[in-house]
């Protein structure tokens, strides 16, 4: 569920726990995409019939692929209105803590850590956590820093 918020109110927004972002199935087509646009080929994530002998038993996301998914389950979860510019600033501590198999499926959690005021708006520093359906770990847990401003 998405949360909307008016840019007046972003301030008093640290602490807010966003909820979870909806599923999303990783498919071999999504990380083939992945694989064309980085040039990371490797066949542990591109060949599935050589994968299934490799360490997971099948092919995995790319751990980046698995990060990127943060832009879009952000998108479902925050929407800042009464704002011209939203961007995305970076990324801090960011974990690879367990692979995402070809065929999981994925989601985020978002807790807004902090809101810094910056020249010219705000900045949130969002910690944020994809979970595999059934997972005993995360797959990904970040820091991401975006930026808003009117």
């Amino acid at each position: 569920m998405t949360t909307t918020v008016a840019y007046a109110d972003i301030a008093g927004l640290a602490g807010t726990d966003l909820g979870w972002s909806d599923w999303l199935e990783v498919t071999q087509s999504r990380v083939d995409l992945f694989a064309d646009a980085t040039d990371d080929h490797q066949w542990i994530h591109v060949d599935p019939e050589r994968a299934k002998d490799g360490p997971f038993g099948g092919p995995i996301a790319h751990g980046y692929l698995s990060l990127s998914l943060t832009v879009k389950f952000w998108t479902e979860l925050l929407e800042v209105t009464g704002v011209t510019t939203k961007v995305n600033y970076g990324l801090d501590k960011v974990r690879f803590v367990s692979p995402v198999k070809v065929g999981a499926r994925v989601r985020m959690n978002a807790v807004i850590a902090e809101v810094t005021e910056v020249r010219g708006g705000y900045q949130l520093a969002v910690d944020q956590t994809i979970e595999v359906d059934g997972g005993d770990k995360p797959a990904v847990v970040a820091r991401g820093l975006y930026r808003f401003s009117a």
